[in-house]
């Protein structure tokens, strides 16, 4: 069996927990500073009206608007009450959705509190902005490193703050950094956020978020598509003509060359976007998975490439 050529999860994972585990999905009831009029209210323009979290499964049994704590804990029992469960023996609770670091200190950990509530659970992963880490909330997370393994995932999509403007993204790189040094400073595990085709993005601007990326000290990337969704900016932009979404081809190359630049070291947790099947409008080839993920393992294993090949060490 050949060996793989980049960094799989589910083979780190495999690795650190000693068998198979699996991420359970939360919507934690939260909002974003970018939707809520603190930084804007139009959000970035490729975000859906769930924010990115027409995936969970969410078992509601009460209106997040008034009490999100017992959601929580019902999304995670019924979970395990579910064929889900059966799948695997570990398992990662996971706050997808909007910006899960963006509360009261109190609330925070009320709701992840109301997330650990099985022994089977071996992580926390909490995905948010770069702008919504702070002192406090490192402490916290930290606070949970002694039950359960930490993870934040930090937005970034380019390190280009042209592009971010366009994106409406409401952070520079440099708040980026700012956040990296302090969940360093707390040693919480980090997964950075890249994103492939935003509007007038070349592959130019790839290579600088590489790059960009590569001087952090981070411990995991996730590779995304930009694809258009109903009732987004970006759809609006895509209908009057402003934006051209990128071929499969050309995701295939500069995923590939993504690969093949960033450190080894780091695990890849995706290397494709999730598009929902109801809300996609374009391109079509994102509804695919094993399309694009051959196609990546076919174009590395016929160019003798690797992850980290031609990474380069700052």
């Amino acid at each position: 069996m050949e060996k793989e050529r980049y960094n799989h999860l589910n083979t780190y994972l495999k690795n650190k927990f000693s068998e198979r585990t699996l991420k359970i999905c939360i919507d934690g009831g939260f909002t974003c500073p970018n939707r809520d009029g603190k930084i804007s209210r139009n959000g970035c323009i490729f975000c859906s009206e769930k924010g990115s979290g027409e995936h969970i499964d969410k078992f509601k049994e009460v209106d997040n608007s008034i009490c999100s704590l017992t959601s929580i804990n019902t999304q995670i029992t019924n979970y395990f009450n579910s064929y889900k469960a059966e799948r695997a023996n570990k398992f990662i609770a996971y706050f997808q959705n909007f910006t899960n670091t963006y509360d009261s200190i109190e609330n925070l950990k009320a709701k992840y509190d109301s997330s650990l509530i099985d022994d089977r659970i071996v992580a926390l992963a909490v995905a948010t902005r770069p702008d919504c880490i702070n002192e406090d909330n490192c402490k916290l997370l930290a606070s949970y490193k002694n039950k359960v393994d930490v993870w934040v995932e930090l937005g970034l999509q380019t390190s280009n703050d042209e592009t971010g403007k366009i994106i409406n993204r409401g952070y520079n790189s440099s708040t980026f950094t700012h956040a990296v040094e302090l969940l360093n400073k707390y040693n919480i595990e980090i997964i950075t956020h890249l994103m492939v085709g935003l509007p007038n993005e070349s592959f130019e601007d790839v290579k600088n978020t590489v790059d960009f990326i590569n001087k952090h000290h981070i411990q995991g990337i996730k590779i995304h598509s930009t694809y258009v969704v109903e009732n987004t900016v970006l759809c609006q932009m895509y209908k009057n003509g402003s934006y051209t979404p990128i071929s499969l081809d050309y995701y295939i190359e500069t995923t590939s060359y993504i690969l093949t630049h960033i450190n080894p070291k780091i695990i890849i947790h995706k290397i494709s976007g999730d598009a929902p099947k109801d809300l996609l409008v374009t391109p079509s080839w994102n509804l695919h998975k094993k399309w694009i993920i051959n196609g990546i393992d076919k174009y590395l294993r016929e160019n003798d490439l690797w992850q980290g090949k031609y990474y380069i060490s700052y």
